[in-house]
């Protein structure tokens, strides 16, 4: 498995960590409506959840891109890890609440993924 395709596997499975975040210490937590719950979230749940929702959306970019199996392993291996970096401190600052940060994480990690194209 190279690098860049263990990069896959593990962007396929953040989304997951901020959504355990978001339902840490389950408070009135209801399995049988957890929208409707996280819904109703406030300060870092809330923001955890909507860390998830972006961390799923950014998968398709990311996965396309990194299934560029013609572009020089390395360059793709290093772009992917950069990748994977930006999302973390993403999520990192959007639970913490750390708007300007979190947005340059965030054009950073597009920033990588469109490198990432350009390697072919």
């Amino acid at each position: 498995m190279t690098i860049a395709f263990a990069c896959v596997l593990f962007m396929g499975l953040l989304p997951y960590v901020a959504a355990g975040i978001a339902k840490k210490g389950f408070d009135d937590y209801d399995n049988g409506q957890p929208r409707a719950w996280l819904a109703k979230q406030t300060g870092f749940r809330a923001r955890a959840n909507a860390a998830q929702a972006n961390l799923f959306e950014s998968l398709p970019f990311f996965f396309a891109a990194a299934s560029l199996m013609h572009a020089p392993q390395g360059r793709l291996d290093f772009l992917a890890l950069g990748f994977v970096a930006f999302r973390i401190a993403y999520l990192v600052c959007y639970v913490a609440n750390w708007p300007t940060a979190r947005s340059i994480f965030w054009l950073c990690g597009i920033a990588s993924v469109v490198a990432i194209f350009f390697q072919i």
